[in-house]
Parts: C-alpha cells; sequence; structure tokens
C-alpha cells in the first residue's frame, strides 16, 4: 500500500503510552528535547499534542497552537523518514486540506531529506536551539571554563553545611514539589508574556508527578533545613547517550543553589551520560547568558517546515 495513503488515527497522549512510543524514539539519530517521551507528554496539553502509529514503523504527530495545525517530523528509521515524510505531506493535502507545517524540525531530518526549496520553505529557529553539553564536564565541573560554577557550587555548601541534602525524589514525595512549585509560580508573578506558558509548564509539571511510576523519569531534590527548595527532572536517550533536563526550578533567592542542584542530578542519576540537552533559551537575553556560561559544546538546532504552492480545495 501506498504510505501517503495510509489511514492515520490520532490519539492524545496518556502516561500509559510510554511503553509503546518509547521505542520509536531511538530509531535515528536525533539530539533535540523532543527524542524522550517526557517532552511531549509535558507539553500534550498546552499544544494538543496527538499521535499516531503508521504501519507499525512510524510514530506521526499532531499539534494545535493557536488555531493552527502542525506535525512534527516523523519517528522512524532515518531510511524510511521521506517516505512517511511525505505520507504527512499527503495526510495535510488531502484530509487536512492545508500545506504541511512543522514548526521544529530536527536537524538530522532536515539534512538526511534535503528538501526541495521549490516545494519547501526551511528556516533556521535559532532561539529555539537546545544546548548541548559535555556530560563529564557537567558533573565535575573541571578547568578553567567552569570554575566560576565550581566555586558556587563550594560556597553553597559551605555556607549551609549540615543544613543541604540531595535527594533522589520519589512519586511519594510529590507533595513536596507541588509545594514548592506553588511558591516558585508565585515568585513569577502574572507578566502577560509569560503567564499562558508557565501555567501549562506547571500543569504538565503535575500530570508528570500523577503519573511518575508509568513514566519512568529521573527526579531529584535538594531539601535545605528539612524543606525542599529546588527540584529537577529528566529523562535519558540511549541511542545518543544523552540526558535531557525538562524541568529545574529552584529558589532563586539562594546563592548556588542551581548550580548545585544541576551537577549533583547529573552525579547521581545520569553518571554515564555523554552529553546533556538542557533544552532552548528562547530568545530571553538572561537566558541565553546562563545557558552559555556552562560552555556548550554544540547545539540541537531545530527548523521551521512550510510546504509552498499548496492549493485549498
Amino acid at each position: 500500500m501506498d504510505g501517503c495513503m495510509t489511514k492515520l488515527e490520532f490519539h492524545s497522549i496518556t502516561a500509559e503510552d510510554i511503553e509503546r512510543l518509547t521505542p520509536f524514539f531511538s530509531l535515528r539519530d536525533n539530539k533535540t528535547c523532543d527524542s524522550v517521551f517526557l517532552d511531549s507528554f509535558l507539553w500534550r496539553n498546552a499544544y494538543q499534542v496527538r499521535y499516531a502509529i503508521s504501519e507499525g514503523r512510524a510514530v506521526q504527530w499532531l499539534m494545535e497552537d493557536e488555531g493552527e495545525t502542525s506535525t512534527a517530523m516523523p519517528l522512524c528509521r532515518e531510511e524510511e523518514l521521506p517516505y512517511f515524510f511525505n505520507q504527512m505531506v499527503a495526510y495535510f493535502n488531502e484530509e487536512l486540506n492545508k500545506p504541511l507545517w512543522i514548526y521544529l524540525a530536527d536537524a538530522e531530518a532536515v539534512e538526511y531529506l534535503k528538501l526541495d526549496p521549490e516545494q519547501f520553505e526551511v528556516v533556521e529557529m535559532e532561539d529555539l536551539k537546545d544546548y548541548l553539553y559535555d556530560g563529564e564536564a557537567m558533573r565535575t565541573l573541571a578547568g578553567k571554563k567552569l570554575h566560576k560554577k565550581k566555586n558556587l557550587v563550594n560556597a553553597f555548601m559551605r555556607e549551609y553545611e549540615g543544613r543541604y541534602e540531595y535527594r533522589k525524589l520519589c512519586c511519594s514525595d510529590r507533595h513536596d514539589v507541588w509545594d514548592f512549585l506553588s511558591f516558585w509560580r508565585d515568585q513569577k508573578g502574572e507578566n502577560v508574556d509569560e503567564a499562558w506558558e508557565l501555567d501549562y509548564e506547571v500543569e504538565g509539571i503535575h500530570e508528570i508527578l500523577k503519573n511518575c511510576s508509568q513514566l519512568h523519569v529521573q527526579m531529584g531534590g535538594v531539601y535545605l533545613d528539612g524543606s525542599l527548595e529546588a527540584f529537577t527532572v529528566g529523562s535519558y536517550n540511549p541511542r545518543e547517550k544523552m540526558a535531557v533536563i525538562s524541568i529545574e526550578k529552584a529558589n532563586p533567592t539562594i546563592k548556588g543553589l542551581y548550580q548545585f542542584i544541576n551537577q549533583q542530578f547529573l552525579i547521581h542519576e545520569f553518571p554515564d551520560a555523554l552529553l546533556v540537552n538542557r533544552e532552548d533559551d528562547v530568545g530571553i537575553p538572561g537566558l541565553r547568558q546562563a545557558k552559555l556560561s556552562y560552555q556548550p559544546v554544540g547545539y540541537a538546532r531545530k527548523y521551521r517546515i512550510r510546504q509552498k504552492g499548496f492549493q485549498a480545495r
């Protein structure tokens, strides 16, 4: 059967889908934060994320944002990318009566497909590239370039000696995280530009905590005087030997706490990760400077793809 004509049935993502979908994430190279199940689950309500398994060989996606339907690159073997990419082109054109629209396509897929510029506009989303770091460097903070980070960690440990504890978080710790998250969200206020995304992120974190036993995520927290003051959540991409840090929150008034939990989480939960993906900076100058200060070894670049010349019926 022609893959372009295959019937696709899309479903909303649930925690139970992790066992079914996880094998597809490792079928080809992909160093973005979207290369693990957790990111799709975290933002499933914000973007109404739905998936379809096509012919048992690929996962196709649909998302909605402000009334616009988009997709992502198929999760499939690299050599089958053209087949399943064209399947989604046909789905958008014939089923949705729309041109294909991919908001974030990973660089590996874009390079492999070599799309015809007469048919597709491909634009790099510079502000949305993920920052990649050397795993060992992030765990040890060795060397001159990371000396300031190590000093902040050491200063935190000295100031709070005997009062702090790094702890692997379990599902039973969810109420500690919820309480801290409520504090953290209140500190952020109601900035119109951020409130929508922050509220969906908080909702996504609540859903992760409700389903953490099924999601197999790694969670770590730092307690100070018995109270949770920082937590982080990540998962592992075995193909790239890469830890993906999806969430990291800390009390901003405690100097060195962000640097401490960053290091300790990798030491305890991802001791063998060669790469660390700490996601993008969304174009925020302060966040960009913070990510650059950790000396990235590369970037997982992302691209917007829009089909040209499609005439709606």
